[in-house]
């Protein structure tokens, strides 16, 4: 055999094998599609599974289904995605957590960036740091100041392990250099009525949750995690900008699908993902509580969970956090 005919045999062969998965992708769906949320109702993450979902339905036509899976830390959740079958049809959506559960939990029996396939980032909630109001500080500095002063009053709520809220605490106590205690809480709604009693100093919290309590009065607003100033408290300074540079928290997060379902599927999803996040009712929704809309592609995803990682795994290891 000649080897010029050998090699149009081996393209076509090839083509041949890419042919059930594309014509699998191009009749992508056929039937319903679940999101499993590794966290409770209410939250960001559900809420966007929820607008999102629904958009998904009409423009897919086949039901769109969310799946609350809470527990262990967004744990739980999160294993029944990675042991999903891989065809499109059993999708989820993480947030913070994701990417630092790997540094806070022996045997998870899942990998952040092995075991799944990044469809769309789609959020980023900023985090506030919100303080009990007698407290005589009305700034970053002067908060830090009065901690250093009063070690014995400087508590700081946090939320979850490997929650958002514990990482950007951690981080805070490093770069202010006080000498503060973390009181853990099960969640906001644990966390707020100690911190409104003054029984805690500071929550550094998201806006989601505690940007009601700081309109009322009841908690003080010092500073936003995130490099830029967030929209719903624009008079509120960043950390960076007094003083903490390079402080940068937040809870992010995206859609994944088990490890090997198909790239044209994925691109599908991503596609339609992007989409719904660009309309303008989708927008207004999750806008109006604190989450800030991101979009892109699979690559930019799977770039953020890898610098994620190095980030939250540094702050792991210099905190001195030990795994459970």
């Amino acid at each position: 055999m000649q080897l010029t005919s050998l090699f149009k045999i081996l393209a076509v062969s090839a083509s041949l094998a890419v042919v059930p998965s594309l014509a699998s992708a191009q009749a992508y769906p056929t039937h319903a599609i679940k999101i499993i949320v590794p966290a409770p109702p209410g939250g960001a993450i559900d809420t966007i599974a929820r607008v999102v979902g629904d958009k998904l339905a009409l423009s897919l036509g086949q039901p769109v289904v969310v799946d609350n899976r809470p527990g262990a830390s967004n744990n739980l959740g999160t294993d029944v995605l990675a042991k999903s079958p891989p065809d499109g049809y059993t999708i989820g959506i993480v947030g913070g957590s994701h990417n630092t559960n790997k540094f806070l939990f022996k045997n998870l029996g899942w990998d952040p960036e092995k075991s799944f396939e990044p469809i769309v980032y789609t959020h980023e909630v900023p985090l506030v740091f919100a303080i009990y109001p007698k407290i005589p500080a009305k700034t970053l500095p002067e908060l830090v100041a009065w901690m250093k002063a009063n070690p014995d009053q400087a508590k700081v709520a946090t939320s979850g392990r490997g929650s958002a809220q514990e990482m950007a605490a951690e981080m805070f106590r490093m770069a202010s250099g006080a000498q503060v205690l973390l009181v853990p809480y099960k969640g906001s709604s644990a966390a707020q009525p100690d911190l409104l009693a003054g029984r805690t100093a500071l929550y550094i919290d998201t806006i989601s949750a505690i940007q009601s309590q700081v309109k009322a009065g009841n908690v003080r607003a010092v500073a936003v995690s995130t490099r830029k100033r967030t929209t719903l408290l624009p008079d509120v300074p960043t950390a960076d900008e007094q003083g903490l540079k390079g402080y940068d928290a937040n809870t992010n997060g995206g859609f994944l699908a088990p490890a090997g379902t198909p790239k044209a599927i994925v691109a599908k999803l991503n596609a339609e993902i992007n989409a719904a996040l660009k309309l303008p009712d989708v927008r207004a929704k999750l806008e109006a509580v604190g989450i800030e809309i991101q979009g892109g592609t699979p690559q930019d995803y799977a770039a953020l969970i890898k610098s994620d990682l190095a980030k939250w795994g540094k702050v792991v290891k210099e905190a001195g956090i030990p795994m459970e």
